[in-house]
């Protein structure tokens, strides 16, 4: 073999998670993971659709029906700017800004902030250790807990706990105590399902919406009041993504990073300025 495939792990495993978050979680998430971070954190937010008080505020909002594709691209650039820049960057203050300004233009219960932030570290270590080429290492699950940590933290959410450990359990309980069926949740997951299918073609929707379904578990489908695809067909897409996984194994490592800002977006043609993404700017066109 001519390359490391593991050049940058080792880089990592020398950094300290405390001191070295935002370095750490910038190379798994655009040199180590790109695309699986990108799609655990598509599962991630429809997660948080399955929180009846999150579906009601969001259903209220309208944008889901009204502009579902702008949502998706604004809520990308938000986290591809702070995930880029950090949050401490000046792009990552703008970032930090907009996105408290437009939370900050309704009522969200503390607890499911937390729940939110907390499904941007878990779930996507969740992913890894089903499809990831490789297991992430402590250090990068570490890393993802300390980052948004300190988002958490400039976002004013109260009572973050202290440890990976304790708010894993907040994490875990959260949604054993507040997943259930509601009106709003079917309508916010169908219409951010019929967003991913508006990404092919039409004629491609029959087959591909069962495949979104195999990508949610059980809980999630019925929060969403989604039917369950046959097994087989989560066992086949499960295991095209384990396959997936084992030929990323023989390819080099990335040279260059992968963050969505930098590629053409969808609702964005000729750029965005940060201090105009969201649902207000929307009521100034």
């Amino acid at each position: 073999m001519l390359f490391n495939r593991y050049k940058y792990l080792d880089v990592i495993q020398q950094l300290d998670p405390v001191r070295d978050h935002h370095q750490i979680y910038t190379v798994m998430y655009s040199y180590e993971f790109p695309w699986d971070m990108s799609r655990a954190l598509e599962v991630a937010l429809m997660r948080t659709y399955c929180i009846p008080s999150i579906s009601q505020l969001l259903d209220k909002t309208g944008e889901f029906y009204h502009r579902p594709q702008k949502r998706y691209d604004d809520t990308g650039i938000i986290l591809g700017e702070i995930a880029k820049w950090g949050y401490d960057s000046d792009r990552g203050k703008a970032a930090m800004q907009r996105m408290n300004a437009i939370h900050g233009r309704f009522k969200i219960d503390n607890a499911d902030f937390l729940y939110v932030l907390s499904t941007f570290i878990y779930v996507p270590i969740r992913w890894n250790e089903s499809f990831g080429w490789r297991l992430m290492c402590e250090q990068e699950k570490l890393a993802a807990f300390y980052f948004w940590r300190e988002v958490g933290k400039r976002m004013d959410i109260q009572n973050i706990p202290e440890t990976y450990e304790e708010f894993a359990q907040y994490h875990a309980d959260y949604e054993k105590a507040n997943f259930r069926y509601s009106h709003t949740n079917k309508l916010v997951g169908e219409s951010t399902r019929d967003l991913f299918l508006s990404w092919f073609p039409g004629w491609m929707s029959f087959a591909l919406k069962p495949a979104v379904y195999a990508l949610l578990d059980d809980t999630m489908l019925d929060a969403f009041g989604f039917e369950y695809p046959h097994p087989f067909l989560r066992s086949l897409l499960a295991n095209l993504l384990k396959i997936r996984a084992r030929l990323l194994r023989l390819f080099p490592p990335r040279n260059q990073p992968y963050f969505f800002i930098d590629h053409p977006i969808r609702s964005y043609p000729n750029g965005y300025n940060i201090a105009n993404i969201g649902p207000e700017a929307n009521k100034k066109q």
